[in-house]
């Protein structure tokens, strides 16, 4: 019994400890302003007390200047003993200052601290998810490559989003007026993962009825995006998303594009988004309807190339 009590202990003990490492950022952040709040308070409380300090210095002052032209007492008080009186007063009065305000100050420097140290924490853990990550990336891409060597190209694009045939019946009218039952054999493509996304009514803000618009403004976003890329030497996912009208995504802060065609092999030096018809279930009904599929042809993570492209 003891021997599982201590292990019940230790296992809660562990999870707290876990709970505190985890969410350090925040509670330093959290700590942090507060901190700074209440040494702004403490400062504005003493600074009501900075008259009486300066009164009773300069009433002190008046004292020895009083006593240093009272001609009955200049055998006994010269002006060397006026320059150390003043002196031991400005030390005094410095020293009061000093206590006065050092909570304040101290606090602040406490709280200032506790905001960096939660900087670099997530700087850490932001630089580990991005080799972590990069890890992984870099792994599917050899995946997939072996996949298309296998299987070709077709199969890979298969598999990745799900395209699959579907076939159904429409009503075609002729220019007589006649009409005819035809079956239609098309690619319906699942609910996009990875990067890619679907352009349609209920996934982007951006989306329109007429289909001739968008891929008019897909086209020139796109354009638009690649004029950014070359002119700043990145560009990060979420941007474009931001733009489209999609969320920004976690994943989207860390993969985008590098522009380098000198020292960049690994990526295309130009942004794609594979802009491709298809059919999607229909949120309706239980037939399909036509949609554009949005797969972007992104560097992967760019985190640590970002800096050294800047170089």
């Amino acid at each position: 019994m003891k021997d599982e009590m201590k292990t019940k202990m230790s296992r809660m003990i562990g999870k707290i400890t876990f709970g505190f490492k985890k969410h350090n950022p925040e509670i330093l952040i959290v700590a942090g302003v507060i901190g700074v709040v209440t040494s702004a308070v403490l400062a504005c409380k003493a600074t009501t007390k900075v008259s009486e300090i300066l009164d009773d210095a300069a009433e002190d002052v008046d004292k020895v200047h009083r006593v240093l032209n009272d001609e009955t007492k200049s055998q006994e008080y010269s002006e060397e003993d006026a320059r150390k009186d003043l002196t031991l007063i400005y030390i005094k009065t410095g020293f009061r200052f000093v206590t006065l305000y050092a909570p304040s100050v101290l606090l602040g420097v406490v709280s200032l601290t506790s905001i960096v140290a939660s900087n670099r924490i997530l700087k850490k853990r932001n630089v580990a998810l991005a080799a972590a990550y990069a890890t992984v990336d870099e792994s599917f891409k050899k995946y997939r490559q072996r996949l298309i060597e296998r299987y070709g190209e077709a199969t890979d694009k298969e598999l990745k989003y799900g395209l699959k045939a579907a076939t159904f019946e429409e009503t075609v009218t002729d220019k007589d007026g006649n009409q005819t039952k035809a079956t239609t054999t098309v690619q319906v493509a699942d609910e996009p993962n990875d990067f890619a996304r679907f352009f349609a009514h209920g996934y982007s803000e951006a989306w329109e009825r007429n289909e001739d618009y968008n891929l008019m403004f897909l086209r020139s976003e796109q354009s638009y995006a690649n004029d950014k890329l070359i002119s700043r030497g990145y560009l990060f996912l979420n941007e474009v998303y931001e733009r489209l009208g999609y969320k920004p995504t976690k994943a989207g802060q860390i993969v985008g594009w590098i522009y380098n065609p000198e020292n960049n092999p690994e990526g295309d030096n130009y942004v794609d988004f594979g802009i491709t018809d298809l059919y999607r279930k229909s949120d309706s009904d239980d037939g399909y309807e036509e949609t554009i599929l949005l797969n972007f042809n992104v560097d992967g993570p760019i985190l640590d190339k970002v800096e050294a492209n800047a170089r």
